[in-house]
């Protein structure tokens, strides 16, 4: 199912893009054959080059999209086809500057591009309105586990099996997974079923496997020693220079933009109550070293005299205008600066409080491990959880910030860059 999935998905890229170069040569030639209609006007190597550059665009960016599902079930997102045009026109633009020989219009490559984006969109919002679906039969105890699968937008939980049953159980019918949940005893009846679904070459996987790809949360219950998270991250090591690259150049790309929104924030917060516009607090990063954080000031002077406590809805402690920073994510923009510095990086596990850290490092199994990389400004949890409350949210949120540690890469970063974007302007679990 999934590779049937991939595959269609490419297909409708290639034959949305042979639609879209129609169109383009119709508007800009007046002909559908972009070959025959600049027969007249053909330079050395003709129109091939051109409309093989767009080609390989879309195909190397599809090919790079449908590698980077690897750690997830794959999705009709809108901006993995944002990606793909871009990384077309990208490619397009530096062929026909090395080749300038070869025949080339800006027109037609405008609107075959901005064609192609549009079918592309398209044919993903009709495909997320009926997902696609990966039927599974699972064998385990942990109710939890099954409970957050069965709410999976791709999981379809045809049967939930006993470990220690010694029942007989029906074949499995073809195209279905079946994934077992390895810290379970199995009975002899059933590790004899298990072993011949492996024999007939059905598709069995571990269960802690297919949870992750379907919910982007690492199931804590299956760690063992922790190893299990250090060792990817080790993995990912030579990624870590390219991920500080990128953050740097961000935000000083960016700086005279959010120099000025800065500007324009510090005054209403200064305007708003009394007090300084920045705060600055203690927090825990990588390795569990401290720094100073930064951020506009969204509660009144001395908020924390008795001590850190989690925010909540209508929060007493919160400022009118730190309200109206909190609800758009604005307080954060100070972070930039620890950015530069090296404290945090864009994308991360959300950097937390000292007693916070020492109270949930005891409490909570394997929260340290949440600091094998560097915090981010914004990060996985934050955009698929928002605020937590007490501890149970926190243990809820560690399960997408140990995801984020034990798969973090170029795509999942730009995935959650992408997704920041529409929690600012959605408010998504603001406090």
């Amino acid at each position: 199912m999934r590779r049937r999935f991939l595959i269609s998905v490419a297909f409708a890229d290639l034959a949305v893009l042979a639609g879209a170069m129609m169109l383009g040569s119709v508007v800009t030639f007046s002909n559908p054959v972009p070959w025959m209609a600049v027969e007249t006007q053909l330079r050395p190597g003709g129109v091939w080059p051109l409309l093989g550059l767009i080609t390989l665009g879309v195909g190397g960016a599809s090919w790079f999209t449908a590698r980077a599902w690897s750690g997830s079930a794959p999705r009709p997102t809108y901006g993995r086809a944002i990606t793909i045009a871009a990384t077309a026109l990208t490619t397009t633009t530096v062929g026909l500057f090395l080749f300038r020989e070869f025949y080339f219009s800006r027109p037609f490559v405008g609107w075959t591009m901005m064609l192609f984006l549009g079918g592309a969109l398209a044919h993903r919002a009709f495909r997320r309105r009926r997902p696609w679906h990966e039927r599974m039969v699972l064998v385990t105890s942990e109710k939890g586990l099954v409970d957050d699968l069965r709410t999976a937008p791709h999981a379809d939980v045809e049967m939930l099996l006993d470990p220690g049953s010694e029942d007989e159980i029906a074949q499995l019918s073809p195209g279905t997974i079946l994934a077992i949940d390895l810290r379970s005893v199995l009975s002899d009846r059933m590790a004899q079923y298990v072993s011949s679904c492996t024999l007939a070459g059905l598709d069995v996987r571990a269960m802690s496997s297919v949870y992750e790809e379907h919910t982007g949360r690492l199931p804590i219950v299956h760690l063992a020693e922790g190893w299990e998270l250090s060792a990817p991250v080790l993995r990912t090591s030579p990624y870590l220079p390219g991920k500080r690259l990128f953050d740097v150049l961000a935000v000083v790309l960016t700086a005279p933009l959010s120099l000025t929104l800065a500007a324009v924030l510090a005054l209403a917060v200064k305007m708003g109550s009394p007090g300084p516009a920045v705060f600055s607090q203690t927090r825990v990063g990588r390795g569990g070293e401290l720094f100073t954080l930064y951020k506009f000031r969204t509660m009144i002077v001395d908020a924390e005299n008795q001590g850190p406590a989690f925010a909540t809805p209508d929060d007493a402690r919160l400022t009118q205008v730190g309200k109206w920073l909190r609800r758009f994510r604005v307080d954060e923009l100070p972070q930039l600066w620890n950015v530069l510095r090296g404290d945090l990086s864009l994308v991360g596990p959300r950097p937390e409080q000292v007693p916070f850290v020492r109270s949930f490092s005891q409490s909570i199994p394997f929260y340290s491990n949440r600091h094998l990389v560097r915090p981010g400004v914004t990060g996985w949890a934050q955009v698929n959880y928002g605020y937590a409350d007490d501890e149970a949210d926190t243990i809820d949120k560690l399960t997408y910030d140990l995801y984020y540690v034990k798969h973090m890469s170029p795509w999942l970063d730009l995935t959650v860059l992408g997704r920041s974007v529409w929690t600012v302007l959605s408010g998504f679990g603001a406090r």
